[in-house]
């Protein structure tokens, strides 16, 4: 490598000075660099320009015994040694100046103090040895040759230097990172140049080392700036994005304001703006949309209302039926809206997306009868995110309707009211925020309530399972001067475990009350089936006389027969009852009349009830006693309580079999479904089961992502009748088939019930695994299944 340098050691110099002097001159047009800084820098590459110059001279001429040689040989060697210190001495400006201004030292450090001296220290001997031939004299031909004191000239630069990184070093936190590096580099690229200079004759490496390390300073200063820039601009960007957050903060918190008091105009209307925002927005983010275009669905949702100010209180605060007048004024409430926020030009979305938020996609809705993809999208969500609030809320003429019955809302009117696929996506909602509810711990019970009058109050309802639960509290009597005080058991069976008296609550709930007992033994059986109540004397004589008694109930189940045992200091009360069926839930209230009950507990006592410990009073109710095929009949009384036999899919596979609905079952739902899965052993739900599809007849598809993707599509043929008569068709029983086909990691399902046409593709992540599938459902009966 050094011969090649040496060969083209001229060329070499001659470039570098180029590049050398063109960085000054761009240092001399740049203006992001600080004055003082700027002239310095210039000064280095002027000094290293020179530098290299003057060796380049020095090479040149030697060995030529002219006299304008004999004088540029003399005159390049000086200034080569000269301006060497010089390079020193102008780094230790530029060190001076890096720490003064932007390291913030208040005094000039002493070791740069003497690091400048020994600078000019060097200079200074630089002269001396010109004329006494300390570090060079010449010979008869006028070439170079090294004195007695050449170690001199490098030592003095290299000890400057090492003193000067001791400085960097001390500071290093108050450069940043590519001034350090080049700092670094600064000083011991020549350092270790000049190591391999002492054992090379005849080329320059350390000059050209250092004007490479000055042009470096400012390559690496114009990336520092290019890097300070871009810190400069993200903080600019982030102080906009507070900026806007705080803007878009103040926008949101200005308009809950202005819905807040719109809204209470009507107390049941309070907070239902806020929450159709947030659901609207949730809706948006699961359906894949940017979190821009899902903040202006929380935006629109929450201005959705605005209009309700141009509506008379007379006509919002109506139980009855509105007359034409009347809901004509409310039909305006969405152009109103429009209209109000058509003066928020920043944002024109709001306008357009509230106008046609009561837009119908079947094209029956209003102000305009727009249809499907005309409606904004953002307005359909509005439109589904609406109707998810206003069912759920409480309103002036009833209680929130239960999670079934929404449910069931959204799948009817899916692609008629609804979009269909935010609708979907707002059942998936639903059923995750109910699986939660689930699985968290029991709605909570009041501990303390009054009965004045019979039934006045009543507990929200304590689950009874085969796992036997304990309930203890106390009675005290209201009034002894009163002809009757104590309390008695309701059981019985709601969506929202509530009991309820009118008509529509008892329809929405799907209410049904099966006995109300009292302590000492009286009962009233509704609904139930069969229902045996014995009593024991306790022994301790009569109860009624006492201002406060406890008492303490055992209840369990165990699949459509129940227990009770009320336990109360005059008697014991044992009770069997025998549900309508096993797809009845059952739940247990406490109630009374001229008391107070109080202390109210419930304990899970760990016990689970089996087959024999409670005396079966009726028969098992059984639909499937019909004609038994391929595989066992089954009859699924809950939620996939039950699933057949499995079948693995291999190429293609058809399943037919004979379907009727329980005489129970009144949602959309209960009916047949297909679960695609894999297990070790073939069955659903053991260890090791993993599930990839469960397509439900009605047109429903859920599976599990990390196993498998499935494709799923629903069509409404012409030959649908109706949901209602739909339910009524599957209640009186009908043939089904399904056909599956396998190809590699692919499972399609295909099938027609009613005119509900399903096609499902599963992609399987590891084609590899078994495919089983098996029927199930919820409330329905599956009978003479052919497997072909």
């Amino acid at each position: 490598m050094f011969e090649l340098i040496r060969q083209h050691q001229m060329n070499i110099m001659l470039a570098l000075c180029a590049v050398c002097a063109m960085m000054a001159v761009l240092l001399l047009l740049t203006r992001f660099l600080p004055e003082k800084r700027k002239r310095i820098l210039i000064l280095m590459e002027i000094i290293a320009t020179l530098l290299l110059a003057f060796d380049r001279a020095a090479y040149l001429y030697r060995g030529d015994v002219t006299r304008t040689a004999y004088v540029l040989v003399r005159l390049s060697n000086f200034m080569v040694f000269f301006l060497t210190s010089a390079v020193v001495w102008g780094f230790n400006l530029y060190l001076t100046d890096l720490l003064m201004e932007e390291g913030g030292l208040k005094t000039f450090p002493k070791r740069l103090k003497a690091a400048q001296t020994g600078a000019l220290l060097g200079m200074v001997l630089a002269v001396i040895a010109h004329f006494t031939g300390l570090y060079y004299t010449f010979d008869e031909q006028n070439q170079y040759q090294r004195g007695p004191g050449f170690l001199l000239c490098y030592l003095v630069p290299v000890f400057i230097s090492l003193i000067q990184y001791t400085v960097i070093r001390e500071h290093k936190k108050k450069f940043r990172r590519l001034i350090y590096l080049s700092l670094v580099l600064y000083i011991f690229l020549p350092i270790a140049v000049g190591i391999l200079q002492i054992f090379t004759y005849g080329i320059s490496i350390v000059n050209m080392a250092m004007v490479l390390v000055s042009v470096s300073l400012y390559i690496f200063s114009y990336l520092d700036i290019n890097d300070e820039v871009i810190r400069a601009h993200e903080t600019e960007v982030r102080n906009l994005e507070k900026e806007q957050q705080s803007m878009k903060k103040l926008f949101e918190q200005t308009a809950t304001a202005f819905v807040r008091a719109i809204e209470k105009k009507d107390e049941y209307s309070e907070g239902h703006s806020v929450r159709v925002a947030e659901y609207a927005r949730e809706i948006a983010e699961e359906s894949g949309k940017s979190k821009e275009d899902s903040e202006k669905a929380y935006y629109a949702g929450l201005l959705h209302d605005v209009g309700l100010i141009g509506i008379p209180d007379a006509v919002l605060e109506k139980t009855d039926v509105l007359n034409d007048a009347e809901y004509a004024r409310v039909r305006q409430k969405p152009v109103l809206s429009g209209d109000i926020l058509s003066s928020i030009t920043e944002y024109p979305y709001l306008s357009r997306s509230v106008r046609y938020s009561c837009e119908r996609y079947d094209g029956t809705g209003y102000p305009e009868g727009l249809s499907g993809q005309e409606i904004p999208e953002t307005s359909r969500i509005i439109a589904v995110a609406d109707a998810y609030d206003t069912m759920t809320s409480k309103k002036r003429f009833r209680e929130p309707l239960s999670y079934q019955a929404v449910r069931e809302e959204f799948v009817e009117q899916s692609g008629l009211q609804f979009d269909p696929a935010f609708s979907e996506i707002m059942i998936q909602i639903m059923d995750r925020e109910h699986e939660k509810g689930e699985n968290a711990e029991d709605m909570p019970v009041e501990t303390e309530y009054i009965c004045e009058s019979y039934r006045e109050r009543v507990s929200a309802g304590i689950p009874i399972e085969e796992t036997v639960t304990k309930i203890c509290f106390t009675s005290e009597v209201l009034d002894p001067d009163g002809a009757f005080s104590g309390p008695s058991v309701i059981l019985f069976d709601s969506y929202d475990r509530h009991i309820h008296d009118n008509a529509k609550a008892i329809k929405a709930c799907r209410y049904i009350e099966f006995a109300e007992i009292w302590p000492d033994g009286h009962y009233v059986s509704t609904n139930a089936r069969n229902m045996e109540v014995s009593v024991s004397d306790e022994g301790e004589g009569e109860s009624g006389g006492k201002q406060a008694v406890k008492y303490e109930l055992l209840a369990g189940r165990f699949e459509d027969h129940l227990t009770l045992t009320m336990r109360s200091p005059s008697f014991i009360v044992r009770t069997v009852l025998a549900l309508p069926d096993n797809s009845k839930a059952s739940y247990l209230g406490i109630t009374g009349e001229n008391c107070r009950i109080r202390d109210i507990r419930v304990f899970e006592t760990g016990e689970r009830l089996k087959a024999g410990d409670i005396k079966r009073i009726v028969s098992p109710v059984s639909y499937t006693d019909r004609l038994e095929s391929d595989l066992p009949n089954i009859q699924v009384d809950r939620p996939r309580l039950v699933s057949t036999e499995a079948v693995e899919v291999l190429g293609e596979r058809r399943i037919d079999f004979h379907t009727q609905s329980l005489p129970s079952s009144n949602l959309i739902w209960h009916c047949p479904y297909v679960v695609l899965f894999d297990s070790p052993d073939g069955s659903v739900c053991e260890e090791g089961y993993r599930e990839y599809a469960l397509i439900k007849l009605n047109g429903e598809c859920t599976g599990d992502e990390s196993a498998s993707q499935n494709h799923f599509t629903m069509k409404k043929l012409d030959s649908f009748p109706g949901w209602d008569v739909w339910k009524e068709q599957q209640r009186k029983g009908m043939e089904c088939s399904v056909l599956l086909e396998r190809k590699g990691n692919k499972v399609t399902l295909r099938t027609e019930t009613l005119g509900i046409a399903i096609e499902n593709t599963t992609i399987l992540s590891d084609g590899k695994n078994r495919v089983f599938a098996a029927l199930t459902g919820d409330q329905v009966a599956l009978t003479d299944i052919r497997v072909r």
